[in-house]
């Protein structure tokens, strides 16, 4: 028996059988064949590009259903890379300059096209390039005619073990039989390890060293809480396994009972539990849940979807449907948060070395003043239908607020000219999500109704830390004393102006800090629906009083190792 560690990514504990699931080797052929032309090739390349496009459209529509939008639009990216117009053009040029037969022209032009933006000094641009190795990799083998394995028939019981799993293989998986994934490399926050949290699947991350150890079909107990890996486990530890198994089945069915009830502590604080969504689709999971509103609604996610800026007309009708589902529960719209790690076909950005510090947000709605009205009276004309509140993205400053509310009182006129109907006391927010916002938190509360934590990005810009960066990774930390502090300034700024706080980002989701954040106060918790019952059982067993006590505690507290000792 050997035990292994890695990074607990998705709960839950599994016994099964290892499935290896390592890439195949693409044998690239140096020449083209002697009657082939260069028409033949560039049909060859064509092919192999609408055969993965058709690929990987099936597969979003698959994650969709499976997940929801929010995690589908992932795919939207991967989609937009194979339409890229720069790669095709140098890759038809090696084609047609060099007479590089299709698949060579195509994986010299990829690995040029990596190299040259792996260089450059910008998280969003590294995670492109990795994700265009996958879909290159993809193309590559459709041009060549190479089956494709994907993870979609598995035998019962099977647990895949790979270096890395890309969205695409994590959305063909085998619900059925799969029952958990261990991957070599990657962290918490990667696209694999989210997506198999909302799948509820258990997931291990980043075992070093895995693949030289594991041989397929051997028999493996994985831990997705601690991390904990065992090979070939001794019949006591799987059977202390299986007994730990029914203890978390048990858990599960008590957490259901708590569905209908509120998240009140026993003496008497209470406090919302909301859901997170990307569409009108993702709202029945949240109401099965029992979510008493939506603390984020992701409008990008709408407009990541069509090739169109969306009419008026149709966000209306997406922003009503939501209103309509949730029955005066309070629905909170975030505005367009397009930029970064997220782009518009029809939207002509700048390219940035830094997206991700740049023109993104709130500042590409008030740069288009005619875009953010049209998204700014389609939800004000959905209002009428239920408690929606608006929400600004990226606020850095207080005169963004400012103009935002300037052009939505302009809406409101225009609105009242045509007679069109909307709650005039539709309450305005923002997220709290940069160090400027979160440090002078108490002169934005005087300019809002709300505050939402958006932990995500406020954990990586305070620590000047990119998350996706694997060598820094281990920094990118919620609980970090800083971070934590900056969390408790935003709240005491709030309560100073009588408004209310929430958090939306995965923080809010984590059932270590359901204590400390309901000691500091928080209001509103906002997550995925499948979270939300397990924060609810940790409140509803918790005492105010001693949760104010712990959050003493933990803020004297000097690195992100005594705080998570200390929960």
């Amino acid at each position: 028996m050997k035990r292994m560690t890695g990074i607990g990514a998705s709960e839950g504990v599994s016994i099964g059988k290892v499935l290896l699931f390592i890439a195949e080797e693409i044998v690239i052929p140096e020449t083209k064949e002697a009657d082939s032309t260069i028409e033949a090739e560039l049909a060859k390349l064509q092919a192999g590009l609408k055969q993965s496009k058709t690929q990987l459209i099936a597969i979003r529509e698959k994650v969709k259903e499976k997940m929801g939008e929010d995690k589908a639009a992932i795919f939207d990216g991967h989609i937009m890379l194979l339409e890229d117009e720069d790669l095709i053009m140098e890759v038809e040029d090696k084609i047609k300059g060099e007479g590089l037969p299709a698949a060579k022209a195509l994986h010299d032009g990829i690995n040029e096209y990596c190299d040259m933006i792996s260089q450059l000094d910008d998280p969003y641009l590294r995670e492109r390039a990795a994700d265009l190795q996958d879909i290159g990799k993809r193309w590559l083998k459709n041009l060549l005619g190479m089956k494709i394995h994907d993870l979609s028939n598995l035998e019962p019981g099977t647990i895949v073990v790979t270096e890395d799993l890309t969205p695409s293989d994590t959305a063909q998986l085998d619900l059925e039989n799969c029952i958990g994934f261990i991957t070599e490399i990657g962290g918490k926050t990667a696209h694999s390890a989210i997506m198999a949290r909302s799948l509820e699947l258990p997931a291990v991350v980043g075992v070093k060293g895995i693949l030289a150890e594991v041989k397929d079909g051997e028999v493996v107990v994985m831990d997705g809480e601690t991390g904990e890996l065992y090979l070939e486990p001794s019949e006591d530890l799987v059977n202390e396994y299986i007994k730990k198994q029914e203890v978390i089945r048990k858990e599960k069915e008590e957490l259901k009972k708590l569905i209908h009830e509120d998240a009140v502590t026993l003496d008497g604080r209470k406090v919302d539990i909301w859901g997170n969504i990307g569409s009108p689709n993702d709202v029945d999971a949240v109401i099965e849940s029992g979510a008493t509103g939506i603390g984020l609604y992701r409008t990008e996610f709408l407009f990541m979807n069509s090739d169109h800026f969306p009419t008026e007309e149709e966000q209306y009708q997406a922003y009503r449907v939501v209103a309509e589902k949730m029955q005066g529960k309070p629905v909170t719209i975030r505005t367009m948060d397009i930029g970064g790690d997220k782009e518009l076909p029809y939207l002509d950005l700048p390219k940035e070395l830094n997206p991700f510090l740049g023109y993104r947000a709130i500042r590409i709605s008030l740069e288009n003043k005619d875009m953010f009205k049209t998204q700014l009276r389609a939800i004000l004309r959905a209002s009428q239908y239920g408690q929606i509140k608006i929400m600004y993205p990226m606020i850095s400053s207080v005169n963004e607020i400012r103009k935002a509310n300037a052009i939505l009182e302009e809406c409101k006129r225009e609105l009242d000219e045509i007679g069109k109907i909307y709650d005039r006391n539709i309450k305005v927010g923002i997220m709290v999500e940069t160090p400027s916002t979160a440090i002078i938190a108490y002169k934005f509360a005087k300019e809002v109704d709300f505050f939402s934590i958006g932990t995500n990005d406020l954990t990586q810009y305070f620590l000047a830390v990119d998350r996706g960066n694997e060598m820094v990774a281990n920094l990118y930390n919620s609980f970090n004393p800083a971070v934590l502090e900056a969390i408790q300034k935003v709240i005491d700024a709030a309560h100073g102006a009588n408004i209310n706080v929430s958090m939306c980002g995965e923080f809010a989701g984590d059932k270590r800090a359901t204590k400390l954040l309901l000691g500091m106060g928080l209001d509103s918790f906002s997550m995925s629906a499948s979270s939300g019952l397990t924060v609810k059982k940790i409140i509803r067993n918790s005492n105010y009083a001693d949760a104010k006590k712990f959050r003493d505690l933990i803020l004297q507290q000097d690195t992100p190792e005594e705080v998570v000792e200390k929960l």
